[in-house]
This record gives structure tokens, sequence and C-alpha cells, in this order.
């Protein structure tokens, strides 16, 4: 308790006590290079995350959420590029890996739900030819065995007469009915590992269920590790094992589920946690926010990230960049006032 994880050499992973994990992420950067200036989108993050397990990462838009996922299957746009920092999954550098390494793993042993998938599908190809070809390039089958894959998957996704779909093309289709193919394909060769960016965010609530049982039933099968990212802090709750709450791409608080809800510590989460609605709200009650907006990424590494929308920041804030600091067991925050021998009260709080 107290003891500090450095940044931005950091060297410890946060993440289950397993001696080998399925996947490990060490003091991640990566940057956008831009006309305007070099975007810190993710800077110095670590995690690790276990096979059957899940982790969540929540924060705002522009948190780094995305960039992360993305950074794990090196699928980055051409300005962006990890600068440092190591990730390993089931052994393998991804990092250096080859694309033809990467080819392998994309889609097999690592499958991503993105999270708009009306740019995800290709509009020129049938829903049917993209499923059939991701499956037999990753398993030892013909086209008909493919396709009887494709059609069992579309249907336990709960699209009504796949038969058909596998025949109209994604333009034909809703926003909600190209989420549940994505959904479909990437669980369609059994993967090891899940990125889910944002999963549910087109799908009714009945969908969402289905959509978000059926993940987990996956899980339970196969031992599937999730990192699920989202907005919707009812699905974290529902699915996560740990949370890992990012801002202005850093961590500022990492913990198990249960502990993160039940004793969140940093001033960013209490204002996420108090931004839900509840079932106690009245018609006329107002939405609690956040006031403010992110920082400029192109300006972010001096100092605390939140101190000009903190209610509770310092001088320090201003100046220094607080370290992430473990409070509690298996609990971290990066605060300068919460940092183990300095105990932040948040307001009513006796």
């Amino acid at each position: 308790m107290g003891e500090t994880i450095k940044l931005p050499e950091q060297e410890m992973t946060l993440g289950t006590t397993s001696t080998k994990h399925l996947l490990e992420v060490h003091n991640l950067r990566t940057y956008f290079h831009t006309a305007a200036g070099v975007a810190k989108a993710v800077d110095g993050v670590s995690f690790s995350l276990d096979r059957g397990k899940t982790l969540a990462i929540v924060g705002e838009s522009g948190s780094g959420k995305s960039v992360t996922a993305s950074s794990l299957m090196r699928l980055l746009a051409k300005t962006g590029k990890i600068e440092s920092g190591s990730i390993t999954f089931d052994g393998i550098d991804i990092v250096h890996a080859s694309e033809n390494k990467l080819r392998e793993l994309r889609g097999k042993d690592i499958s991503m739900i993105f999270q708009d998938p009306m740019t995800a599908l290709d509009p020129v190809f049938k829903v049917g030819s993209q499923m059939v070809e991701n499956i037999r390039i990753h398993e030892s089958c013909d086209e008909h065995e493919a396709r009887k894959r494709a059609i069992e998957m579309l249907r336990l996704v709960g699209i009504p007469e796949p038969e058909a779909l596998m025949e109209a093309y994604p333009y034909e289709l809703s926003g909600g009915m190209c989420q549940r193919v994505m959904i479909a394909m990437a669980m369609s060769c059994n993967p090891k590992f899940i990125i889910a960016d944002e999963p549910t965010t087109a799908l009714d609530v009945t969908v969402q269920a289905q959509v978000l049982a059926l993940l987990a039933g996956l899980q339970d099968s196969l031992d599937t590790a999730i990192l699920l990212i989202t907005h919707n802090l009812g699905i974290v709750w529902q699915m996560a094992d740990d949370v890992m709450v990012m801002y202005a791409g850093r961590t500022c608080e990492y913990a198990p589920m249960e502990e993160l809800y039940s004793n969140p510590l940093h001033p960013y989460t209490w204002g996420l946690l108090d931004s839900m609605p509840k079932l106690s709200d009245t018609s006329k009650t107002d939405l609690k926010t956040i006031p403010g907006v992110p920082p400029d990424l192109r300006l972010t590494g001096t100092c605390c990230n939140f101190y000009n929308r903190c209610p509770y920041a310092c001088e320090k804030c201003k100046h220094e960049v607080p370290p992430l600091v473990e409070v509690a067991p298996a609990h971290y925050v990066a605060c300068h006032r919460q940092n183990g021998s300095n105990v932040l009260k948040r307001e009513g709080e006796i």
C-alpha cells in the first residue's frame, strides 16, 4: 500500500496476479504526428489480462480508449505510431511482429468488434462472402462448411433469416444489423482474445442483452479474454472483472470492478459515476456533467491532465504529473491528493 508505479518509466503491469498473462502491455505510448503537432493519444499505459477475464476501459471520447485497442492489433492510421512500450500477446511481441504474423493473429486469435460497423465492412462485397473468407483464411474447412458456420453465428447474434442476409451488401443493412454482423464475424473463429469497442452502441436493449450474454457464454466455454471499451457503466458492472479509467491518454484509476464502484477515488471517476442517471431521479432532475472539456493532446504530459476541470485541484496539480499509486490492494489511482498518505474526501462525505 502506498507503493508508487513510476511513470513515465513504468515497470509494473496492472492487472491480476497470474505469473503468465495472455496479454501484457507495458508503458505503451502511441502518438499521432500531424502538421499541427504531436498528439499523445496514449501516453504511458500499462495493464494485463488473463484468459477468461474481462477488462473494461472507460472514459470520455478522446481519452485514448480506442487508440489503445487499435495499438494492440497495430491497426493505426498512417500518422499514428507506437513510440515506445511493449505489447505481448500469448508470448508474441506484437510491436515488432511481421505483417504476416499479424495477419495470422487478426481474426483468428485476436478479434475486434469495431466501433463503426458501417465502415468496418467492405461495401462492395456481400456479407456472406466476407464472413466465409475470414473463416476459410483461419480455419481448415471448405466453402460449404465455412458458409454453414457463418449462418450459425448470424443466427446466434439474433439475426432473423440469416441465409437471406448472407446475400445482402452492408449498405443495405441498418447500423444495428451491421453491428450484429461484426460481432458474428469476430466470434466465428473462436478467438482467444476479443477487443469489443462499444459493441452494443447501435443495438436496442433487448439485442444488447442477447449480445452480452453471447459474449459471456463464449468466454465461459472457450476461456476467452475480453477487452471491453464502453461509455455504458451499466455494462461494465455486468461484464467486467477489472476497470481502467482513462483520461487524456493516461490511466487515472485502475481497480477490480466492485472495488471501483464501491470506493472510487479519483475525482474524474467520481464525475463519470455521478453523470449516470439514477432510477430515483425525476423528470425534472438535471443530469450531472463534468464542467469543461478535455485538454489538447498536443499539450499534455507536464501536469495533471484533469486539473483544469477538477474542483479539488491544488497548485501541485498544475505543474507535476501525478504518479500511479497503489492506495489499496489492486487499487491504483493517479492523483496528488489521493496517494495513500493523503486521503481526499468527496464533497458531502464526512
